[in-house]
């Protein structure tokens, strides 16, 4: 059954975001150094319950909190979204080393993400 496996909170300005929650919450977080402004967020140990996730520039496509659901096959669970009222908002992307991704909106706006796992990704 696919689960909700990472977080993406939206900022304006992701700095800013990531004091806030570093000093409030404790989170460790730091720069992904990836090719984007992204931040990953480590929320507690990883025995303990709970994801962890990351911080990131605000887009259009996702301006609110959006949690990111493991699915098999990324292009499958496109499709149902779409059979089911649902909308696919960007195109299946890579993640390097991670996987593939796409943004959706579920029948009632909000925003989810779909991650089908895959190391190989480039």
């Amino acid at each position: 059954m696919p689960r909700v496996i990472h977080f993406e909170i939206f900022a304006d300005e992701p700095e800013r975001a990531v004091k806030f929650y570093t000093e409030v919450f404790g989170w460790q977080i730091q720069s992904w150094g990836g090719p984007v402004d992204y931040w990953l967020a480590t929320t507690g140990p990883d025995d303990e319950p709970g994801i962890n996730g990351a911080i990131a520039q605000r887009m259009p496509e996702a301006s609110a909190t959006v949690n990111t659901i493991d699915v098999p096959d990324t292009d499958a669970f496109m499709e149902k979204v779409a059979a089911m009222g649902g909308k696919v908002v960007t195109p299946k992307m890579s993640v390097p080393g991670v996987g593939y991704m796409a943004y959706c909106l579920d029948t009632e706006g909000n925003p989810f993400g779909i991650m089908q796992m895959d190391p190989n990704a480039a």
